[in-house]
């Protein structure tokens, strides 16, 4: 069988139910004990941003389309590292795709090696024994089974089978999955991602969404773009015929269907004959195939009713959506941040735009655009200050309406010595250089709590200890927040320290923070200047800054 756009539309749709469904398992695959956005979650959100627009997608639709609508709302909706390469997996389907109205399993096999291809080259140093090594082996692994008129079914169920093999071997090529008793967990998303789509495009139903109340269905609208306005046929019409004994060969069905309608779909099995038809006569649809046995499941859409809604759900989403502004300076800045201190330091500094987010809050590459609209700059500096918000922020440098330059802050300390580097006397290039020079001379250090049992880096780590993070590697653990404060801003400090700044979070009081601030003075050298800041941060009972 061929993979049409009404089974790619609900595959998808199936497929983003599943890892919803599951998203919590795959969380719980991550090793990392930090409080993080965990995989399942970003991955849900950023496939789950396709399906407002793929339930409003009409049966019409190719499979082109379909793959072209998703892989869109994916790349606007990727949150973290995990979502971006799954949106970049997707995009290498939809060029795959581009222009065909069905798929077989060449077809398929091609667009997965565009999305492997794409998601390698979107990572600096690609990490084996991730998403990436998943995703690669099973293509790999099922070229020979790609032959042009493959059977689409038939060639997801090896892709699946070659990535559950390639997933279980993740734990030798990363050796913090071994100690941890688990496979990948992007790896292990992509998979039920694929066996959500597979369930339908094998022929069952979309499998359904955990959170849903009653049954849904796709809503009975057709996607803008894929039906024109023109619709010669205005009914879309389903039915199933349970076959009555003796019925005739299901081609005579085909056959006439074809004479009043087009977009014709007639499977015939042993028991049932599935039909999809687009008439303007759907009575005689129903009628012919009363020839054939009894009806169950019949369903009849008004195309052009369809059309019209989509236009006017689609023009309410734009009139939500904040309008570029006019760009009425040379530069702007966005910044990624939580906490109403750390919000107003950035502020202060001259950001134009702050993205709320952060630590266990990964804003999507479409938050970030927005910001990056709402800057009136005709170049935009975009600090995502957090390692797994930079992918994101990367997508949204060809989406934007104006030049835009990612700088790969990893920390809030890095984002504030980047944006005091700036001098509004040079040019771009000057600064850019300038900025990310400034990555490399400041000092990070995190103290924030283990949310799991881990054994990490060297560390047997229990769920609660205080964890100390030297510029993003965990060092040691502690029971008291004020000592870990002390004995990690001693560890940052060298013979050329002269500045340190102490933010502290939500889950600190003023008085416990100066109490802190307090001890820490007593361990410092007089010749370095200490500033205490209210942040006011989740996650992190102290960031610590040191130049």
């Amino acid at each position: 069988m061929t993979l049409t756009g009404k089974l790619f539309r609900d595959a998808v749709i199936s497929g983003a139910n599943n890892i919803s469904n599951n998203r919590v398992a795959v969380d719980e695959l991550n090793v990392f004990p930090v409080p993080d956005g965990d995989t399942g979650t970003n991955m849900s959100m950023t496939i789950g941003n396709a399906l407002p627009e793929l339930k409003a997608a009409g049966d019409a639709i190719t499979a082109g389309d379909a793959a072209k609508l998703t892989a869109s709302a994916m790349l606007r909706g990727a949150r973290g590292n995990s979502g971006v390469i799954l949106s970049l997996i997707f995009r290498g389907l939809s060029k795959g795709l581009a222009g065909k109205s069905e798929a077989d399993a060449k077809m398929l096999s091609d667009a997965f090696k565009l999305g492997v291809d794409a998601a390698y080259k979107s990572v600096m140093k690609p990490t084996e024994g991730t998403i990436l090594t998943v995703a690669r082996e099973a293509y790999e692994n099922t070229t020979a089974l790609a032959v042009e008129g493959g059977d689409a079914a038939e060639f997801l169920r090896a892709y699946i089978a070659e990535g559950e093999k390639s997933l279980e071997k993740t734990p030798e090529l990363l050796p913090a999955l071994k100690k941890a008793g688990v496979v990948d967990a992007g790896g292990k998303g992509l998979l039920v991602i694929l066996s959500g789509m597979l369930e339908v495009i094998s022929g069952g139903d979309i499998i359904r969404s955990d959170s849903e109340t009653k049954p849904t269905a796709p809503a009975a609208v057709a996607a803008a773009g894929a039906v024109q306005e023109d619709i010669h046929y205005a009914y879309c019409t389903e039915f199933i015929v349970n076959k009555k004994q003796g019925a005739k060969d299901a081609t005579a069905l085909r056959a006439f269907l074809e004479t009043i309608g087009d977009c014709v779909v007639v499977v015939d099995d042993e028991d049932i004959i599935k039909v999809h038809v687009h008439s303007n006569h759907p009575g005689k649809a129903i009628e012919e195939g009363l020839k054939f046995g009894e009806l169950t499941k019949m369903k009849i859409e008004n195309m052009r009713e369809q059309h019209n809604n989509i236009i006017k759900a689609d023009e309410a989403v734009q009139q939500n959506r904040k309008a570029p502004v006019e760009p009425t300076k040379d530069f702007g800045f966005v910044a990624v941040a939580a906490g109403a201190g750390v919000e107003a330091l950035f502020s202060d500094l001259g950001a134009d735009s702050i993205v709320r987010g952060g630590q266990t809050m990964n804003p999507s590459t479409e938050d970030i655009l927005e910001a990056i609209g709402q800057t009136p700059a005709h170049n935009v500096f975009v600090l995502p200050n957090n390692k797994n918000i930079i992918m994101a922020a990367e997508q949204a440098v060809a989406l934007a309406d104006r030049n835009v330059c990612v700088i790969q802050s990893r920390t809030i300390p890095q984002g504030i010595s980047a944006l005091m580097s700036f001098d509004p006397g040079a040019d771009f290039v000057t600064n850019r250089s300038a900025m990310t020079d400034a990555l490399g001379r400041v000092q990070s250090g995190q103290i924030t709590f283990a949310v799991r049992d881990s054994e990490y880096d060297g560390h047997k780590i229990k769920q609660g200890e205080i964890l100390a993070m030297d510029n993003g590697r965990i060092v040691f653990t502690e029971k008291d927040v004020s000592k870990a404060l002390v004995k990690l801003t001693k560890r940052l400090v060298t013979g050329s320290s002269s500045f340190i700044t102490v933010i502290y979070g939500s889950d600190v009081t003023d008085e416990a923070a100066q109490a802190a601030y307090e001890q820490l003075r007593a361990k410092i050298s007089d010749n370095i200047d200490i500033n205490l800041v209210n942040g006011g941060q989740p996650v992190y009972y102290y960031i610590i800054s040191v130049e």
